[in-house]
């Protein structure tokens, strides 16, 4: 810390109890002067020497007969006044950068100008703040910290906007030409940690890193924070993610951890200016500088806080552009009173609707994009799987309503869900929390699923769901038996495989009439074999629908119609005559359908 002495004479002042200072001198003293609390026995004459104000009083106080002159408001208190009438004894003073705003102010209230006397106060404070203070890293955001307390006179003096710019320019500084000390509390990771040489360590510590200057700052109140950020962002030559990081470590520091700390009445005030302050600093590049994470916990604060809602869209905005990079701990945000849910679902319905209309916007950009390339689009795929994982916690709770899930599944594209494993799990774990669905509610949340695009996990496991319409059931079990060979491959042993090489080989060896006869046969053994597979519940509801029948060489089906209803399924199986002349298709590769 830089420091200046002035004045060589010994400290004259004594204490005489809590409330008088007084100098120790062979001259009785002549004046009295009350600051705040304290009463300081003087001499008039060195305090006229150097102080055009304390002329102006001494004069006022002889013609109305005043015992002591009170001075009202004096900036910095009676400790800034000493440091002022002990410069005006000669007796030896330090100033620091703890003090020196203080005794700046006080100067410029006494007036010791270079009017009164040559070589004053004021000069060799601003001599000492140009020539080292505002040099000085550290000192400049010290000094900047007092200022604080020092308002409107640490303003009026420039003190304020000249140490923002002594900062700011010193975070513009490339990282290689930092000689100063700073302060960088961040651990090594493992992999600096286990470097062998001890060269190559030290070097790695010693090095600057680009957000040096994040942590020293932190300590700044919120409007001299800003103030600082705001200057460094005009400087136009700083990184969006050192911005961002910067932004983060503040938040950390000043953001309470709990939901309660954020709502309560004490505090509440100060997170709604923290966010908004930090909501408006944020990076120009729409939040390419700030994580997803990030984002979406200052929204979290933003809607606990009551932000406004202009502030609380532009997060929106940011968020949606990094939607793919958020987790669904990250999308959890607490409603507040008048919802009745858990979690405020309609802010994630507004960023993934948001999102869909960047991806839109995108797609026009490059009309000739195809599906198959969207597909194969990392983002698109990531937010399908995140909004899925979302429905299935937002699931839980008993107050969401069917139409709210219903809107957010179908807010996502098809084209984000190659696979409905996802969704079909946070449709039973609806179902379950919602016993109270009539028929008709069952049958349309089952309806967002598209059971061609269940895994054969997810299908057997649906194939025995109690909580699904009986509908639902059959479609998973038909086109479990309408599954590509390959699929069912699979989940079979190797010794269902040779079998089903054999009788493709017996199949193809065989003459026509054979064949049809053979393949009745392989038909009735292949469906025992896919039955086996089959939970005993699936196997009831199979055997009730597709019952074989042996004669002529041909199946019928005997199921009833069925309906939306659990008692009556609504799909019919209808499977062609094996014995058609006018195709030579085997049976198990004709055409199958469900009404």
């Amino acid at each position: 810390m830089k420091f200046m002495k002035l004045g060589s004479k010994p400290d004259a002042f004594q204490v005489d109890g809590k409330c008088i200072r007084h100098v120790t001198s062979d001259l009785a003293t002549d004046i009295i002067i009350k600051v705040g609390d304290l009463k300081f026995y003087l001499h008039k004459f060195p305090l006229l020497s150097k102080s055009n104000h304390m002329q102006k009083l001494v004069q006022k106080a002889s013609e109305e007969n005043w015992d002591e002159i009170n001075m009202v408001d004096f900036p910095g208190g009676p400790d800034a006044f000493e440091i002022c009438a002990k410069f005006c004894y000669g007796m030896a003073v330090t100033l620091n950068a703890y003090n020196v705003v203080a005794a700046r102010c006080a100067a410029e209230y006494l007036e010791m100008t270079e009017d009164v006397d040559r070589g004053n106060l004021i000069f060799k404070i601003e001599v000492f703040l140009n020539s080292s203070i505002f040099h000085s890293w550290k000192d400049s955001i010290i000094v900047l910290r007092t200022a604080k307390s020092l308002l409107p006179w640490s303003e009026n003096l420039k003190i304020v906007g000249r140490c923002i710019d002594s900062i700011a320019s010193k975070t513009s500084v490339d990282p290689a030409n930092i000689t100063w000390s700073y302060t960088y509390n961040r651990k090594l990771s493992v992999q600096d940690r286990i470097v062998g040489d001890s060269m190559k360590l030290r070097e790695k510590i010693e090095s600057v890193p680009k957000d040096w200057w994040v942590e020293d700052i932190c300590e700044l109140e919120i409007d001299l924070y800003k103030r600082v950020m705001t200057a460094v962002k005009s400087k136009g030559r700083m990184d969006g993610a050192v911005i961002g990081e910067a932004l983060k470590t503040y938040a950390v520091r000043w953001m309470p951890d709990s939901v309660d700390a954020l709502v309560s009445g004490v505090h509440s005030w100060r997170n709604k200016l923290l966010v908004e302050t930090i909501a408006c600093l944020l990076p120009s590049d729409n939040g390419v500088g700030c994580s997803c994470s990030f984002l979406l916990k200052l929204l979290k604060v933003a809607v606990l806080a009551g932000m406004d809602d202009s502030s609380k869209e532009d997060l929106v905005k940011r968020i949606s552009l990094k939607l793919h990079e958020a987790s669904v701990k990250d999308l959890l945000i607490p409603a507040r009173s008048p919802q009745t849910t858990l979690y405020d679902v309609g802010m994630v319905q507004s960023i993934v609707n948001q999102y869909m209309m960047h991806e839109q916007r995108s797609q026009d950009v490059e009309p000739g994009k195809s599906a198959g390339f969207v597909l194969g689009h990392g983002s698109l795929l990531s937010v399908g799987k995140l909004i899925d994982g979302y429905l299935g916690e937002i699931a839980h709770d008993p107050n969401l309503s069917l139409t709210s899930f219903i809107d957010l599944s179908c807010s996502v594209s098809e084209l984000a869900r190659p696979v409905h494993d996802g969704l079909y799990k946070a449709i039973d774990i609806y179902l379950k929390e919602h016993p109270s669905l009539t028929k008709a509610e069952r049958k349309k949340i089952c309806g967002l699923m598209d059971v061609k695009k269940l895994t054969m996990e997810a299908s057997m496991h649906a194939a025995q769901n109690d909580r699904l319409p009986l509908r639902v059931v059959v479609q998973v079990l038909f086109f479990e038996q309408m599954s590509p060979d390959e699929e069912w491959d699979k989940t079979l042993g190797e010794d269902c495989r040779s079998l089903k090489k054999k009788m493709s080989e017996v199949e193809t060896n065989e003459d026509g009439g054979q064949k049809n006869s053979k393949m009745g046969k392989k038909k009735s053994r292949n469906s025992k074999s896919g039955m086996q597979l089959l939970p005993s519940r699936s196997r009831r509801i199979f055997d009730k629908l597709w019952v074989v029948g042996v004669g002529k060489g041909h199946v019928e089906n005997r199921s009833s119609e069925t309906s939306g209803s659990s008692q009556s399924p609504s799909s019919a199986v209808v499977v062609r005559d094996n014995t058609t002349k006018s195709s030579g298709i085997p049976s198990r590769h004709r055409r199958h359908s469900v009404s």
